[in-house]
């Protein structure tokens, strides 16, 4: 049994190892079987689950007992019984299948459309009758309240047959020149049929009237999408009384409601291949849509990857066993995959001793090795100058890198390095070395960054070891945690103890710390002797213990009060050299521009610009009042109402003086001019 995990989802192949051929005897398996282990070991689900050459449909009853399978060469169809775990029965056919499908609950009524046009019609017995459509058939639904079958292809038209009458009734006109698919909803019984120029038609099969078009190969055509030609419809299916999935000739899966005319989801399978079947899976709201390359299974509602599976051979058809997580699958090799991902559901009740198998190999993991390849890199190819051979039969693509064989990989390095044997000999004695130092004693090794620090956790550490063995708890040590292990290699991390913050917030480390430096230039100097522990005297009073707590605290104050003088008296003469640096230093002139249309003043202006802006709004506002560019009114409502007058540039106010002396000089000129004619009017004739 194979195991493939993605995105944390597991897939068992059920399918995998050594299959023997049908001609063998009985004998002679039992024989293979006892001298071949991966024959023994090979899981057989379903007894002889194959076809001679290929396999291109494939489908389960609805009361779950039958699989039904279709294949070449000869066309045949072969159905294998759940409960007995082989085949119940083979029948040969005329021609090769395009579809079938199971109109009852187990094999007693299948119609089969067989690809030079003839309809075939088998009962339980075997064959029942043939009959002809107008033109090659692609697919076909049965609908069940009028016993109707819904025939489309190589034509316009969609065929009715009736299978209660026994004939052929009116078709439906479609406006396609061909039709891919069909498919009918179980729930209202709505007709919808896929056509060659990426349109979905939906018709009422009451009535016979279309319903609504939808335009599929525009909406699955995007910014990131290369299309060579026009995307047709390859699949179709339903889900619900709402929900439809369509798939297209160029690898795209559209999901629509069908109160909307624009998709909800869009996914691209990224291969350009055209969509075969698509299935969904409610429980988790996943869709499994499939191409000739590749299965996918994504979440329906955010087209979120869940996981994909990429066997070795074409897909032809895909098939979800009901209410399980088994998935069966027809392809291009005589073997039938059949996958089981426990995800998705159970193991189905006639191999329910697949949940108790997968719970085995999830307690005891075994870990996939390939044993005659070698997992390269693309910066490992250019190392060993193979870059030209990406693309070739030599190199598998494989997530980041590449598979190679491991006798090329060991050539070619050889060729490149010639001593890497003898490095890797003194690689290893080296590591020999190592692990004969670590039987002697170990002697205190203090990291280069912060070792006072370090010294001090070792201290503490040697301290509450007694403690730690009593109460039998193991608590993490700072020096070996992986967390803290720049903080004692990166220089970036060291403490700065002259800093003002280390000094007022650690008064008496300056003791302490003098201690530890005595303490690592002995460690420096032995660096091998260890320090004898210095134990308390016992015994003591509790006046003595408090007289000890009052004049550490007296330390502390005092200490502290020593620090804070130290520090102003630092500060102190880094103002003084400042005050000689500005003293030495000669100023240089600066120019400013000054904007077109002001004129400069004086550089009070700036400061009290500046004033004005440290100012709050209520003063300001006060201020305006005061010079008269603001107002403030009460109105008959009960509320204010503020007025402001723009502040204006001098060249606006020249302006603005020019225009008020050129209006006064009008009147004056209006003026006298009316003064001269009063004049003229009042003088008398001789």
């Amino acid at each position: 049994m194979q195991v493939t995990r993605l995105n944390e989802v597991k897939i068992y192949s059920l399918s995998t190892g050594p299959s023997l051929p049908e001609w063998i005897s009985s004998k002679k398996k039992r024989a293979v079987q006892k001298k071949n282990v991966d024959v023994r070991r090979r899981i057989e689900l379903i007894q002889d689950f194959n076809m001679p050459t290929v396999s291109t449909t494939i489908k389960v009853s609805r009361d779950g007992q039958y699989i039904m399978a279709t294949g070449t060469y000869k066309p045949r169809i072969r159905c294998f019984d759940t409960y007995q775990l082989s085949l119940k029965f083979e029948r040969c056919l005329d021609s090769e299948v395009v579809t079938f499908d199971i109109l009852s609950d187990d094999y007693s009524k299948i119609v089969f459309l067989h690809c030079d046009r003839y309809i075939e019609f088998h009962s339980q017995h075997g064959y029942y009758y043939k009959t002809r459509i107008p033109k090659f058939g692609r697919d076909f639904s049965y609908h069940y309240p009028s016993c109707d079958l819904y025939f489309v292809g190589a034509s316009s038209e969609v065929y009715r047959l009736n299978l209660e009458q026994g004939r052929y009734l009116n078709s439906l006109q479609t406006d396609a020149s061909e039709n891919n698919v069909c498919d009918i909803n179980p729930m209202h019984c709505l007709f919808a049929t896929g056509t060659a120029e990426g349109k979905v038609e939906c018709w009422d099969p009451r009535t016979r009237n279309r319903v609504g078009v939808l335009d599929c190969a525009l909406s699955s055509v995007t910014a990131d999408t290369e299309i060579d030609g026009l995307p047709s419809i390859s699949a179709l299916k339903f889900n619900g009384a709402l929900n439809m999935a369509v798939g297209t000739s160029t690898g795209q899966i559209l999901l629509y409601d069908l109160r909307s005319n624009n998709p909800l989801v869009i996914k691209d399978h990224l291969y350009g291949l055209p969509i075969k079947s698509i299935l969904f899976q409610d429980p988790l709201d996943l869709i499994i849509s499939a191409d000739s390359r590749i299965i996918k299974m994504w979440n329906k509602d955010t087209g979120k990857i869940f996981t994909s599976m990429e066997p070795e051979h074409a897909i032809n058809d895909v098939c979800l066993y009901p209410n399980s997580g088994m998935l069966l699958m027809a392809n291009e090799d005589p073997k039938m995959n059949i996958y089981y991902i426990p995800v998705l559901g159970p193991a189905p009740r006639w191999c329910s001793f697949l949940d108790s198998l997968t719970e085995e190999l999830e307690e005891n993991p075994e870990s996939t090795v390939y044993d005659d390849y070698k997992f390269v890199t693309r910066k490992d190819l250019e190392n060993l100058g193979l870059a030209h051979l990406i693309g070739s039969p030599l190199l598998r693509a494989y997530m980041h890198g590449f598979f190679m064989d491991i006798k090329l990989y060991h050539k070619v390095k050889m060729m490149v390095n010639p001593f890497a044997y003898e490095e890797y000999r003194k690689e290893k004695i080296r590591q020999k070395i190592e692990e004969t130092r670590a039987q002697r004693v170990q002697l205190k090794k203090l990291p280069k960054v912060n070792k006072e620090l370090a010294l001090k956790l070792i201290e503490e550490e040697e301290e509450q070891q007694p403690a730690r063995k009593k109460k039998r708890k193991n608590l993490p040590n700072i020096l070996t945690d992986d967390r803290f292990k720049v903080m004692f290699e990166n220089p970036d991390f060291q403490v700065d103890e002259k800093s003002e913050e280390f000094r007022l917030l650690n008064p008496l480390v300056s003791k302490i710390s003098e201690k530890r430096k005595k303490k690592l230039k002995i460690l420096e100097q032995q660096a091998a002797q260890e320090q004898e522990k210095e134990e308390e005297p016992e015994g003591k009073p509790s006046d003595a213990e408090s007289s000890e707590t009052s004049d550490d605290e007296k330390g502390w104050v005092e200490e502290v009060r020593k620090q804070r003088k130290l520090i102003r008296q630092e500060e102190k003469v880094k103002r003084q050299e400042r005050f000689k640096e500005d003293q030495q230093t000669t100023l240089k002139p600066q120019f400013f521009e000054i904007k077109t249309g002001e004129e400069f003043r004086s550089f009070k202006d700036s400061v009290k610009k500046q004033k004005l802006t440290k100012k709050t709004l209520g003063d300001r506002l006060k201020l305006q009042e005061k010079l008269g560019t603001l107002s403030v009114s009460d109105t008959t409502v009960g509320s204010k109402q503020m007025s402001f007058k723009l502040k204006q540039s001098e060249q606006q106010k020249k302006q603005q003086e020019a225009e008020k002396q050129h209006h006064q000089e009008r009147k004056n000129i209006r003026r006298s001019a009316s003064h001269l004619k009063s004049k003229r009017g009042r003088r008398r004739p001789f």
